[in-house]
């Protein structure tokens, strides 16, 4: 049976300070689900725990105060709505969560590929060139990997961002990353039960890109990864037009519901 699309577990709301959207309500989160068919959807605004050394001058206004804000969250029939995060890799390969908050998440997001964040989520000799970046993009997705995480409710965050490289060299850097080495990492990724998320923003490619951002994710299908979707959503506009993305990506990849990640 087809994939069907009926998950969003990334949305940011106006606590995350990227959105700042005094639009980007739970509530507007919550009548989006309802208006597409949406069966689970995540609040993940941007955390970092204030009992983890290492966060940015950024994150440290995003504590767990301060994301709990959002809740309780609004309920209607039919939608389950979870309270999840998403926490950040510095270059240090440290993660923003301490395992005491485990519990206080359904579901954790975690990104690899936030190389923007030149000093912080990556070594500037690493930032300075392509190879350097792919060389964190295999060490970033295996520290994870190789944490004690409760890998059931964990999901791998936009792989194939834009933001892993400068515009220019977006393409290129997708030309370099190794089939065999992406093999091994998404064969380890299948036997923790991670999911790996179809970001909205990774699948709005365009066609004459399409085969380059859809083979890490053939051979994350291959190797038996799981999927979910991400809006990755920071104000209404990205809710909107999430699910038609979403579709297409399913269709290209040829996922099936056994294809599907689910936090139980």
């Amino acid at each position: 049976m087809k994939y069907i699309v009926d998950n969003d577990l990334h949305i940011h709301s106006k606590l995350s300070l990227c959105s700042n959207d005094p639009e980007q309500t739970t509530e507007r989160i919550l009548k989006y689900a309802i208006d597409n068919g949406i069966k689970t959807i995540c609040l993940a605004d941007h955390f970092w725990d204030e009992t983890v050394e290492g966060a940015s001058d950024w994150y440290e206004k995003q504590n767990f105060a301060h994301i709990s804000q959002a809740k309780p969250l609004p309920q209607a029939e039919g939608v389950r709505f979870l309270f999840g995060c998403e926490t950040e890799l510095n270059r240090f390969l440290t993660l923003g969560v301490s395992k005491e908050r485990f519990d206080e998440f359904d579901f954790i997001v975690i990104p690899t590929t936030h190389f923007h964040m030149r000093g912080y989520t990556i070594y500037e000799e690493d930032a300075a060139s392509l190879q350097g970046r792919v060389k964190a993009w295999y060490e970033h997705f295996e520290a994870v990997l190789n944490m004690d995480l409760p890998f059931h409710k964990v999901g791998i965050a936009h792989l194939v961002c834009s933001l892993m490289s400068p515009k220019e060299g977006y393409v290129d850097m997708l030309k370099l990353l190794d089939e065999s080495e992406m093999t091994r990492l998404f064969t380890k990724a299948a036997k923790l039960g991670v999911g790996i998320e179809l970001n909205k923003s990774d699948m709005s490619f365009t066609d004459e890109n399409a085969e380059l951002v859809l083979r890490p994710f053939k051979i994350a299908k291959a190797c038996g990864c799981k999927f979910y979707c991400g809006s990755d959503a920071h104000h209404p506009a990205g809710l909107d037009s999430a699910k038609a993305v979403f579709e297409r990506a399913v269709d290209l990849l040829g996922l099936t519901e056994d294809d599907k990640f689910v936090i139980a």
